[in-house]
Order: C-alpha cells, then sequence, then structure tokens
C-alpha cells in the first residue's frame, strides 16, 4: 500500500527494513531516561518526607471528633474534657466564612461543653446576677469570675460569650434552635436577637452561620449512614463482585474458544439488555400515572440526598428512558455502518485470544495493578487528610497599640503569668485565627498541590509499568515464527523484569508528561468553580475552551503513550524515540488504525457494558426486594442505591481490568502487524510472523478499505 507512495513515507518516518536477526523484543538493552528515573526517585523520597511531616502534625481525628480552639477533643476518654461531649461556639455567625470548609474550624473562640445552652441571656444583663452562675459554665475554663473584670475586657480577652442563645445538640455541636412559625425564622419567640454589645441583629445571620457549621456536618451524617449501609451490605455486594468476576472470566475463557459466536452473542445481548431497560422504565412510568405527587419535576424537587425520592417521579424514569433509548439506537446504528469492519475486528480478537491463552497469568497481572493502584489512593488519602488537620490555633497579643508586642503569637494557658502582659497590662491574648504560623503551615496548599500531582505520576506510573509487561509478553507471541515453539519460557516475567530493569526512567518520564496535563485540568476546574459567580463572559468562555483543550490533549498523550510503551517493549529505545516511531507508524496505517483498532474497542465496550447490564439489574431486584426467592434475604438499607452502585462501579472495573488484558494485546499485534507488513513480504525469505488466517482477513480488509480511499480521493 505505501510503496506506492514514498512521498507518504517521507513525511511520516521510514518503513522498516528487514531484518533476518530480528525475533520479537530485544534482550540486549540499555537503561533509558535515565535522568528522569533519578527525578522519579528522588520526588518519591520527597513524597514520603511530606507523609511523614504531615503525619507528625496532623490528627485526623478532628475530622470525626469536636475540637475546642486549643485543639483539644470534646467528651473522648482520656481527656481533660472526657465529661464535656458537646462543642459550643462564642459566635456562630463568624462560621458563615469559606474557612469551615478548607479547614473544619469556624473562626471563633470553641469551648467544649456539658449541655448546650437552653435560655437566652447576655453576658451584659447576666454580670453582677445569679443568673451568671449558670452563664459561666460556657466561658474560657481558666476564666476567673471574681476578677474584678468589666464587661467590654472579658470581651475583649475572649474568655466569654457575648450572647447565650437557645440551643440543641446536632452531630455535638451546639446549633440556634431555629425553627419557623407561620413561614417566619424564630429562635424562642422572637425574630431578633441581642449580641451582647448593646445592639439587635436579625436572626438570619444565625441561620446563615448555622448554615456554614452545619454544612460539613450533614455530609458526615450522610457518610455515616452510607457506611451503615456498607456494614450491613457488604458481604451481598462481595458476592456481585464475584458474580461479575466470574461472568468476565466465564466471557473470557468462552472468547478464547468461541471468539467469533461470543462476540455476535455479545451484540445481541447488550441490545436485548438495554431493550428490557427501555420496557422497565416505560412500565415504571406507566405505573405512576395517577400517583399523588409523582408528576412534580425534578428541578422543582431539588436536590435530595435520600434518591428514592426521585424513583417516585415520573419525570425520572422518563429521562432514564430516553437516555437508554438514545443508547439504543446509537449502537444499533453503529452495528449497520460497522458490520465488515467487524468481522474483520472479530479476526484480530480471535488472534488476540490465542495470545492470551498462551499467556494465561496475563489474566491475573491486573490484579497486581489494582493492589498498586491501591496503595498509591490509600497514601493520597491519608496524606491529604493529615495535611488538612494539621492546622492549629493561634492567638494574638491584641487591644494595647502601645504595647511593642503587639500583633506577636502567644498562649492562652500562659500570657496573664508571661512578661508581655506584664509589660503590656492592657493586651490580651485573643484568638486570631485557626491555621498555623510556621514555614510548614504556611506550605500547606503548596504540600497538597504536591500531594495531589505525586498521586497523578504514581498512579500513571502504575499503569504504564502493566502496559510496558503486557506489550512485552504479546510481542514475545507475535514475534515467534514457530508458535508458541520459539516463545520464551516466561514471556510476561521477563517483560516485567526488563521493564523495571531498564525502562523505568521512561516510564516516568511518560508518566510525568500526563500527570502535569491532568494536574493541569484539576487546577483549570478549581478555577471554574470560583468563576462561576463572575458575570464575565469572556473569562467562562476563555475557561471553557482551556478545559476542552486540555481534554483533548490528555486523550491524545494518553493514546501516543500508549503506543510508546509498545515500541519500549518490543525494541527498549527512549520514550521520545518510541513515541515518535510509534506515532509514524499509526500515520502509514492510519487506515488500518479506522477499521480495526477502534472497532475492537467498541466490541470491548459493548462487552463490559453486557457484564455491568447484567450483575446491576441483578442488584437493583435484589437490594430493592424484587426477588421473592431471597425477599427477606436482603439487609434493610438507609439508601439501597449504595450497594448497587458499589456492586456497577465494582463491576465495571472488574470487567475492564480483563478486558484491559485483551485491548492491550489488540493493540501490540496491531502494531506488530504494521510493522511485519514492513518488514516482510511474505515469501519464504521473508515470511510473515501473522498466522494465515490473520493475513487473509487483514489484508483482504485494509485492501478493501485502500480501494475505497483512493475512489474518494
Amino acid at each position: 500500500m505505501g510503496g506506492d507512495r514514498p512521498h507518504y513515507y517521507g513525511k511520516h518516518g521510514t518503513p522498516q527494513k528487514y531484518d533476518p536477526t530480528f525475533k520479537g523484543p530485544i534482550y540486549n538493552r540499555g537503561c533509558t531516561d535515565v535522568i528522569c528515573c533519578v527525578l522519579f526517585f528522588l520526588a518519591i523520597v520527597g513524597y514520603v518526607a511530606v507523609g511523614l511531616i504531615a503525619w507528625t502534625h496532623g490528627d485526623p481525628r478532628k475530622v470525626i471528633y469536636p475540637t475546642d480552639s486549643r485543639g483539644e477533643f470534646c467528651g473522648q476518654k482520656g481527656t481533660k474534657n472526657a465529661n464535656k461531649p458537646f462543642l459550643f461556639y462564642f459566635n456562630i455567625v463568624k462560621c458563615a466564612s469559606p474557612l469551615v470548609l478548607l479547614e473544619f474550624q469556624c473562626p471563633t473562640p470553641q469551648i467544649c461543653v456539658e449541655k448546650c445552652p437552653d435560655r437566652y441571656l447576655t453576658l451584659l444583663n447576666a454580670r453582677n446576677t445569679p443568673e451568671f452562675a449558670y452563664y459561666k459554665q460556657f466561658c474560657v475554663p481558666d476564666f476567673q469570675s471574681d476578677k474584678k473584670q468589666s464587661v467590654a475586657e472579658v470581651l475583649r480577652d475572649g474568655q466569654c460569650p457575648a450572647v447565650l442563645i437557645p440551643s440543641k445538640p446536632l452531630a455535638q455541636r451546639c446549633f440556634p434552635a431555629i425553627h419557623a412559625h407561620k413561614g417566619v425564622i424564630m429562635v424562642g419567640n422572637a425574630t431578633t436577637y441581642e449580641d451582647g454589645h448593646g445592639s439587635r441583629k436579625n436572626i438570619t445571620e444565625l441561620v446563615e452561620g448555622a448554615k456554614q457549621a452545619n454544612g460539613i456536618l450533614e455530609a458526615r451524617q450522610l457518610a455515616m449512614r452510607i457506611f451503615e449501609d456498607y456494614t450491613v451490605s457488604w458481604y451481598w455486594i462481595v458476592i456481585g463482585l464475584v458474580i461479575a468476576m466470574a461472568l468476565s472470566l466465564l466471557f473470557i475463557i468462552l472468547l478464547r474458544f468461541l471468539a467469533g459466536i461470543m462476540v455476535w452473542v455479545m451484540i445481541v445481548m447488550v441490545i436485548l439488555v438495554l431493550g428490557y431497560g427501555i420496557f422497565h422504565c416505560y412500565m415504571e412510568y406507566a405505573r405512576l400515572r395517577g400517583e399523588a405527587g409523582s408528576d412534580i419535576s425534578l428541578v422543582d424537587l431539588g436536590f435530595q440526598t435520600d434518591f428514592r425520592v426521585y424513583l417516585h417521579l415520573r419525570q425520572t424514569w422518563m429521562a432514564f428512558m430516553i437516555i437508554l433509548s438514545i443508547l439504543e439506537v446509537i449502537i444499533i446504528l453503529l452495528l449497520i455502518f460497522l458490520r465488515k469492519r467487524i468481522l474483520i475486528a472479530i479476526a484480530l480478537i480471535k488472534e488476540a485470544s490465542r495470545a492470551v491463552g498462551y499467556v494465561m497469568c496475563s489474566m491475573l497481572y491486573p490484579l497486581v495493578t489494582f493492589f498498586l493502584l491501591c496503595l498509591c489512593i490509600a497514601y493520597w488519602a491519608s496524606t491529604a487528610v493529615f495535611l488538612s488537620t494539621s492546622n492549629e490555633a493561634v492567638y494574638k497579643i491584641l487591644d494595647d497599640p502601645s504595647c511593642s508586642f503587639t500583633g506577636k503569637t502567644c498562649n492562652p494557658e500562659t500570657f496573664f503569668n508571661s512578661t508581655e502582659s506584664r509589660s503590656c497590662p492592657k493586651a490580651s491574648c485573643q484568638f486570631a485565627f485557626y491555621g498555623g504560623e510556621s514555614g510548614y503551615h504556611r506550605a500547606l496548599l503548596g504540600l497538597q498541590i504536591f500531594n495531589v500531582f505525586m498521586f497523578f505520576w504514581l498512579a500513571n506510573f502504575v499503569l504504564a509499568l502493566g502496559q510496558v509487561t503486557l506489550a512485552g509478553a504479546f510481542a514475545s507471541y507475535y514475534w515467534a515464527l514457530r508458535k508458541p515453539d520459539d516463545m520464551p519460557a516466561f514471556p510476561l516475567f521477563s517483560a516485567f523484569g526488563r521493564a523495571l530493569r531498564y525502562h523505568t526512567g521512561s516510564l516516568a518520564f511518560g508518566s510525568l508528561i500526563l500527570a502535569i496535563v491532568q494536574i493541569i485540568r484539576v487546577i483549570l476546574e478549581y478555577l471554574d468553580q470560583r468563576l462561576k459567580a463572575a458575570e464575565n463572559k469572556f473569562a467562562k468562555f476563555l475557561m471553557t475552551c482551556l478545559k476542552c483543550c486540555f481534554w483533548c490533549l490528555e486523550k491524545f498523550i494518553k493514546f501516543l503513550n500508549r503506543n510508546a510503551y509498545i515500541m519500549i517493549a518490543i525494541y527498549g529505545t527512549n520514550f521520545c524515540t518510541s513515541a515518535r516511531n510509534a506515532f509514524f507508524l499509526l500515520m502509514r496505517n492510519i487506515i488500518r488504525v479506522a477499521v480495526l483498532d477502534k472497532v475492537t474497542d467498541f466490541l470491548f465496550l459493548l462487552g463490559k457494558l453486557l457484564i455491568v447490564g447484567s450483575v446491576g439489574i441483578l442488584a437493583f431486584f435484589f437490594f430493592t426486594h424484587r426477588i421473592r426467592i431471597v425477599q427477606d434475604t436482603a439487609p434493610p438499607l438507609n439508601y439501597y442505591w449504595v450497594p448497587i452502585l458499589t456492586v456497577i462501579v465494582g463491576s465495571y472495573l472488574i470487567a475492564h481490568g480483563f478486558f484491559s488484558v485483551y485491548g492491550m494485546c489488540v493493540d501490540t499485534l496491531f502494531l506488530c502487524f504494521c510493522e511485519d507488513l514492513e518488514r516482510n513480504d511474505g515469501s519464504q525469505e521473508r515470511p510473515y510472523f501473522m498466522s494465515p488466517e490473520l493475513r487473509d482477513i487483514l489484508l483482504k480488509g485494509s485492501a478493501e478499505e485502500g480501494k475505497r480511499a483512493e475512489v474518494e480521493e
């Protein structure tokens, strides 16, 4: 095909020439991209150091249990606040700040108390009255009521709250007992309250503060309910995932011996499963006709944490039915237009089945990738939690402009006996903010970004290692002239050893490029969230364009890296050389890429959809108590969508793990096939390494596509 167009080859590199000594993956190779390998190990050492530092400063219990302004836990055994389980905010209005969501603390003094206030009092009115005996339990623990201090001085020093408001405990925090009466928001019997400084404020300010402080608590309560569902349903979730694994394994085994039949069975089953989904959605839609409340729109209902509410709306089932119908039509149209190319793709899948059959241990390699990814995720998540809980309360010397120590950090427990207090008797040590002033605390944001970046780098490296290992094993199969006699004894282990010994730097290089693009996408998403409230349409348009461009760039880099890793596995060249050679080879065979590679990806996607759809439907009927035989066996749940979604996502990951082996096998065989055509001509002196069956159908299909392309030109 390409021999008649030398200008085309010159534009996209030079074809490989015949080499009688070439027998597949080269064994005598050297280390590649050594500099990047060194940088990668230095980055890992730095990442471990960040984790160790975070673990020494952070305390993940702050995410779960309430802590006062001094970082002491409320209600925990073995602490001085063991008998004080509730957290009380001096001024909850200040909780209406983004700081609450970022650092798990409100920027106001907080203390642990035995019970929440049950009456309305101000310090101004309670001082020097019998009510003050009740009031002072909500002051700081070291408050000395017998000390002659004015109300202004007590408030200035942050020793007592300005006002007490009737409150109720929620998740061990005291929140104003706000309620509505005839549409009017009230606390007690009033719509305003005295702030303790002589002025009255609207209850809505309390609402805003409580909303922000309560935001994380609602999320935590949702998380606790989800955790409860997992504790009672984990056994059945595991069974569902085992069923998905068994189906995937059965499908792969059948694909090994009945590739052609299984592909067509898969296509028909996907169409039938989607068809049943459409039918079920219509039946639910028809059943809800006339039912009270079923005609409420999704927009009017808004977001609800209990997703079961949506299943009682006709509009929900109509949306599901439309989505499934569109998906069904798209798949049917693609099958109609790709019917001839599917036959060619089936031949490639058959050859991939033979390769997998000779390297059966390759089916277990996804478990290695899964284990390594779990380690990356666990380390990233734990480091992120420890970093986010590393903040501490900072107190400053305030309220005495003439004092030379004003603005300096102080310790409230020792301030009154310190040199600063004696030098500045009018000054006080007040809570300033929650964070920290050390170099470590100032670098927390940068450390979080570094944590995310290293997660992307390590995760991409793990995936790259798997791709190079599988590519090396399957390339050993393809370039064996007499299969399997000419194959090495342990092709998978040999490929794994070569990848780690010689090409850690190249894998780190490719992973680094991808990680940089991904961290840029994360930053763009963050900026996009910040710009949502802005009215600058040009900025929004520019942000959308950037997000789209980097999304496309990430997809292209993933495609290029995948093929570059195949060339690394075969030839042992560095990353840039391998990427260039792989790209030029694909460009010289661009028609075959369109005909074969993407059609097989589409067929594998249908296989994954079939497994996920089958297991998902089974999980739905089981957890919603619709299977009569096991109706009493299904556990009671807060949200039945929790185990269902877990089973669906887990089934997809399992199916993707099995099919990813086939996908990498197909990509490797395809690239080897293109090289085989350039190196050899099928004669006795230069025989093809591909099987006769594969040669006949691929060359025939490629010839038809070539003629079609020439006619279009």
